[in-house]
């Protein structure tokens, strides 16, 4: 998690017509709002569709916890560097409001990107299609990736948090602290020291990245967006920077490719492909040990959030990536 965050759920208010209204006559002037809706994902955020009268467009509303208000600039400041830099949109922000003087929350209103979420509509595509949609997934990954940071860090509402001179220094310092965190929340030792022993013999990993990229770092289907136009699937949209850091691309990539299951062997290398070649001797090692990162950061959510269910089989998950780079 980042610094500072709680364990927070998405604000639970209802906007109504009145408060929708009084936002959008901040923006533009003479458009009546006629509904509004709350829309599916942001993992903390909470978000709603705005209707509008006659022919204009829709537009969106997110609403951010008071507990993590910060990520509304963060937000903002991410989708300004992305704007036209990809293939695929992301959503243009029309109003960022820190001021609480209408919903009692921070919030910002967006544009609304046309298409549907890339994981409603997977089950209605064929098999080339899926291909495509993946393969468009990678090259809008690697545009992400080739935006240079100053440093290596969690991104927040001003810049880098803790801005480290290296991936190899910001990654142990990771590596520490959810280490750490494993073993205050109850972690198996033996498991605990077996993972800081490895982490040490492979640290040499890092120092392959010398430059921090921007990264997504929570690139899936549910934050993409996608539609058909001419006969052909394009993607219409990618959604949800909450989760922003500056560090290696292969994080990112590492983190993407994290919820597959073998079944989904075939938009792993649709990914991949459109992502291109990865020019970096014992990159897949790298993935592997990004991977072990990734469990230990969720196995340490889980049990912050008082999950305790899955924790058993995500430390089976961590002796399996130990033992993968041994």
């Amino acid at each position: 998690m980042t610094p500072g965050a709680h364990t927070t759920v998405k604000p639970g208010i209802a906007v109504s017509l009145a408060q929708a209204q009084a936002i959008v006559d901040r923006v533009v002037d003479g458009q009546t709002v006629a509904q509004v809706s709350e829309l599916q994902g942001g993992a903390i955020g909470a978000i709603y569709e705005i209707g509008l009268t006659g022919d204009a467009p829709s537009l969106v509303l997110k609403v951010y916890p008071e507990s993590l208000h910060w990520k509304m600039q963060k937000e903002v400041n991410v989708c300004a560097l992305l704007s036209g830099r990809l293939s695929a949109p992301v959503p243009r922000v029309l109003l960022a409001d820190d001021a609480k003087s209408i919903i009692g929350l921070n919030f910002v209103l967006m544009s609304k990107l046309g298409g549907v979420v890339l994981r409603v509509l997977e089950p209605t595509l064929a098999d080339a299609e899926l291909f495509s949609a993946y393969s468009q997934m990678g090259e809008a990954l690697r545009e992400i990736h080739e935006i240079s940071m100053q440093s290596f860090g969690y991104i927040g509402p001003d810049g880098v948090w803790t801005p480290h001179a290296s991936n190899r220094a910001y990654m142990s310092f990771q590596f520490d602290k959810k280490l750490t965190e494993f073993a205050a929340r109850e972690g198996d030792p033996a498991l605990g020291d077996r993972l800081r022993a490895v982490v040490h013999e492979r640290a040499y990993l890092l120092d392959a990245c010398p430059t921090a990229h921007l990264c997504h770092y929570d690139f899936h289907s549910g934050n993409i967006l996608a539609e058909r136009n001419d006969g052909s699937l394009r993607l219409s949209g990618v959604l949800d920077f909450e989760g922003a850091i500056a560090g290696d691309p292969l994080m990112d990539i590492a983190k993407a490719l994290y919820y597959f299951t073998p079944e989904d062997e075939p938009k792993k290398v649709a990914l991949l492909a459109g992502y291109g070649a990865l020019d970096r001797g014992d990159w897949q090692e790298t993935l592997d040990l990004y991977r072990l990162y990734a469990t230990l950061e969720l196995w340490c959510w889980m049990a912050q959030i008082g999950s305790r269910e899955p924790l058993a089989s995500l430390a089976d998950d961590l002796r399996i990536s130990a033992n993968a780079l041994s």
